[in-house]
């Protein structure tokens, strides 16, 4: 009775391999790497991308009073890139090729970017509306147009990332829904395609994200 009761415990009792270390090991799994070698390959490559950004972003930054600016556009070229690879796992859903949410970045950002401007840089947002050099005839013009291109900076920003998003996702879901009604022979060639737009989809996503935080960045540091 009592080897009964206890052989309820052990594992071989329902399988044919034991799985009593299989507890232990699967901590190496949940643990990331980073814990036990400092710093470890991923570690130094996420470092190595980091500083390079920050480098990128302190170019264009030109007020040097704004430290740490720098933190916050990596920020969000690591959360706009996270979401576009997300997108190309599949049923998983591609938050970044709707308006809903690429709006959501571009428009606060702009807005704040706008007011700040406008208060803090009166006579500077004033000398952007008209371009250096431009003739006495044009001004009125050149003012409606700069005012019109300063006004749709966040939809041009949320439409971009959408619409890149939107079309190679949409390619690639079409090639995979016409594999079954084809051959072996175009099948294979199929798959070799799907790679290859998988391939380019993952330099999308990190290029777009890198557009949308580059241009975040230029127009913080025209109100600057």
């Amino acid at each position: 009775m009592m080897a009964n009761l206890f052989s309820t415990f052990e594992p071989t009792t329902y399988t044919y391999f034991s799985l009593n270390w299989t507890s232990s090991m699967i901590l190496f799994l949940i643990i990331p790497p980073m814990y036990w070698l400092i710093p470890s390959r991923m570690n130094m490559l996420w470092i190595k991308i980091i500083l390079t950004l920050h480098n990128e972003f302190k170019i264009l930054i030109k007020n040097k009073n704004y430290k740490g600016s720098t933190i916050f556009f990596t920020s969000l070229f690591t959360f706009i890139m996270l979401n576009n690879f997300l997108g190309l796992f599949p049923y998983i859903f591609t938050s970044s090729s709707h308006l809903n949410f690429t709006l959501t970045l571009s428009l606060p950002l702009w807005l704040s970017f706008f007011i700040f401007g406008w208060f803090k840089n009166t006579t500077l947002m004033f000398a952007h509306l008209v371009p250096q050099g431009a003739p006495n005839i044009l001004l009125p013009f050149l003012v409606i147009i700069e005012s019109i291109s300063n006004f749709i900076r966040p939809g041009t920003l949320a439409i971009r990332l959408t619409a890149n998003m939107i079309a190679g996702h949409l390619l690639v879901t079409l090639l995979g829904n016409s594999g079954s009604s084809l051959s072996l022979g175009l099948l294979n060639i199929l798959i070799i395609v799907q790679i290859a737009l998988l391939v380019l989809e993952s330099a999308v996503a990190i290029i777009q994200s890198y557009v949308f935080s580059i241009l975040s960045t230029l127009y913080s540091s025209e109100v600057n």
